[in-house]
């Protein structure tokens, strides 16, 4: 059920929404928490609180040494994405990231026997089909991450902020227990990778516009005006909220807290070399049960990475869509990646927003289409390796 907040607790919140800089959100949300009462029914949210908390606090201290010249002695919370996606790279320690970093990407890593030597993230771009995958590995995680022990904000931070997961185990142990550790830390900060029934997606206008709900699937247990509602009680009185699949009332709240997020994630089995390896990959397949991808590699040997490409090309649901100017006889080399489902709109706003104000018409080239290529409008789904050539008014 949802927390039934106080109305100063409520306020507060959107005083944290308001909130311009880490300083002050950190210290709204020191005013919020002293406002939310301590019970059962807000434990959850509390906990949920005190870890942004303590991921600002820490990237204050991080930029607060860098300011005297000092070394954080900690990583980075973030690194700026590239590429079509950004992928984290998530295992127990000695699982063998650096060495998959090492095979699939250009990264200057060092692959060390050494438990958690790898203490900042490390990125690297990987190539595959016309696109790139920026894959960043993170510090190992261990029990207790999630609670803020080494630095377990930050690599969980790492995983939310990413557009995917690579989860990796090492198949000379025990993979039930790696990815027990791993799922359960994601899991305490509210990060998923078994795709949830619905989403709640909340766009804050901040300019005055009404709130609109838009409900694409079903509501379990609540209604339109209970949800309406509980959006205006924190104070949500200008957004789009878009609601898919099925959803109840906790899934809203949660939406507004930012705190429950789904991430596309697949499984890389590592050291299928070793003896044992078949049979703790059966135990690993087994555990999984088909809910995520399985790819099993040997990073020394190079066996088995062919496969990953393709793999997260398919969980991540990209597209590759080829641009063609008008009056030109082949199309780009370089596609731009779109998610699964995306339209002309989407490509032309990608191109640049006035290709989608002086829009006319698009023609596609699709081995799909009955009479290729196709006049179509900016509602149009596009698919992968389409061909597409905008027409603007100017």
């Amino acid at each position: 059920m949802p927390t039934n907040l106080p109305p100063e607790a409520l306020d507060k919140w959107a005083e944290v929404e308001a909130a311009h800089g880490q300083k002050q959100k950190l210290q709204k949300m020191q005013e919020f928490l002293a406002c939310v009462p301590q019970h059962k029914g807000t434990m959850k949210l509390r906990g949920q609180i005190k870890k942004k908390m303590a991921v600002i606090r820490n990237d204050l201290d991080d930029k607060k040494r860098k300011g005297t010249g000092k070394s954080s002695g900690g990583p980075k919370l973030f690194i700026e994405k590239e590429g079509t996606a950004q992928i984290a790279l998530l295992g127990d320690t000695n699982v063998g990231k650096s060495c998959l970093m090492s095979a699939l990407t250009n990264a200057n890593v060092t692959v060390s026997p050494t438990p958690y030597c790898t203490r900042e993230p490390v990125p690297g771009i990987m190539n595959y089909m016309d696109v790139q995958f920026q894959v960043v590995e993170a510090p190992a995680l261990m029990h207790g991450s999630a609670d803020g022990r080494a630095w377990g904000l930050q690599t969980l931070g790492l995983a939310r902020n990413a557009d995917g997961l690579i989860l990796m185990v090492d198949l000379s142990r025990d993979p039930v227990e790696q990815m027990e550790l791993v799922l359960g830390e994601l899991e305490k900060t509210r990060v998923l990778v078994a795709k949830p029934k619905g989403k709640v997606d909340i766009d804050r206008r901040h300019a005055g516009a009404s709130l609109r709900i838009m409900l694409f699937g079903k509501l379990l247990g609540t209604s339109m005006r209970e949800v309406e509602d509980l959006l205006r009680s924190y104070k949500v009185n200008d957004a789009i909220v878009r609601i898919s699949g099925e959803v109840t009332l906790d899934d809203v709240e949660d939406a507004v807290f930012e705190s429950t997020i789904y991430k596309p994630a697949l499984v890389v089995a590592n050291k299928l070399d070793v003896k044992g390896a078949q049979a703790n990959l059966r135990v690993l397949k087994r555990y999984v049960n088909g809910k995520l991808p399985v790819i099993a590699v040997s990073c020394e040997r190079r066996t088995g990475l062919d496969e990953l490409g393709g793999a997260l090309f398919e969980s991540l649901g990209v597209i590759r869509i080829y641009t063609k100017e008008p009056g030109m006889r082949v199309h780009s080399d370089h596609p731009f990646a779109l998610r699964r489902g995306a339209t002309v709109g989407e490509l032309a706003k990608g191109i640049h927003k006035e290709f989608v104000s002086n829009f006319l018409f698009a023609m596609v080239w699709a081995k799909r289409l009955r009479f290729s290529p196709k006049k179509v409008g900016l509602s149009f789904v596009l698919e992968d390796g389409d061909i597409v050539e905008i027409h603007t008014r100017i």
